[in-house]
């Protein structure tokens, strides 16, 4: 259980580090140089936010709406993570799996960022050509004191320019990750019951963070 929380909090994090840029700019980037970019961009937000060094969660919880959900497809990690039981899903439904699923994982590791100390970014060669549409961008996460983390993002390129649809942590896949434990909620409840599964998870964790419900759906 820890290590799958580590990798989840690293997840988070090293999202955090690599989202900063608008729109518009990211997507006239090559997808290394923009991780590469917006990695230094954030890191300079964080060292100087007093009230993220603080512990705020609110805070990085407004940081992530406003800088990382726009590069991220959570529509497609959402899919890549229920699998094969995203086709039984209704549009209604698929909406509802997709903001329930980024919430789940904004406010639960949102604390990941408030911990950032002295970590660093390196970038390690990432190999592909210009026309290339997928693409993996490899990089590591040092800090004293523990093994480096290996992070690799998985991009595509559509008409909003380049968003993660995956991310992979000391070789592990997020959304692989979360597969086996959403085909056991489908098997118990179906599709409707992992919606269920997750919102009050989500539900839960706004009470614990002190936010209203009506909060706890916002920027997701």
């Amino acid at each position: 259980m820890k290590k799958i929380l580590d990798f989840l909090r690293a997840f988070l994090l090293c999202a955090l580090l690599g989202a900063a840029l608008p729109a518009t700019a990211s997507a006239d980037k090559a997808p290394d140089v923009l991780v590469r970019d917006v990695t230094t961009e954030v890191l300079e937000i964080v060292r100087a936010d007093k009230a993220i060094q603080a512990g705020d969660t609110q805070r990085v919880i407004a940081l992530v709406d406003a800088k990382v959900l726009p590069h991220f497809d959570f529509r497609r990690m959402t899919m890549l993570a229920v699998g094969r039981d995203w086709r039984q899903a209704s549009a209604e439904q698929q909406t509802r799996l997709t903001d329930a699923f980024r919430t789940l994982l904004v406010r639960t590791y949102s604390n990941a960022l408030t911990q950032y100390r002295d970590q660093r970014i390196e970038f390690r060669p990432s190999r592909f050509a210009p026309a290339d549409t997928r693409v993996q961008v490899r990089t590591e996460v040092v800090q004293t004191g523990a093994q480096p983390i290996g992070i690799d993002y998985m991009l595509e390129k559509g008409e909003q320019g380049w968003k993660v649809f995956d991310v992979i942590v000391a070789g592990v896949s997020l959304v692989t990750n979360y597969r086996s434990s959403f085909g056991q909620e489908i098997a118990r409840g179906g599709i409707d019951g992992l919606i269920r599964s997750l919102e009050e998870r989500n539900r839960a964790l706004a009470e614990q963070q002190g936010m209203s419900q009506g909060d706890a759906g916002r920027g997701a």
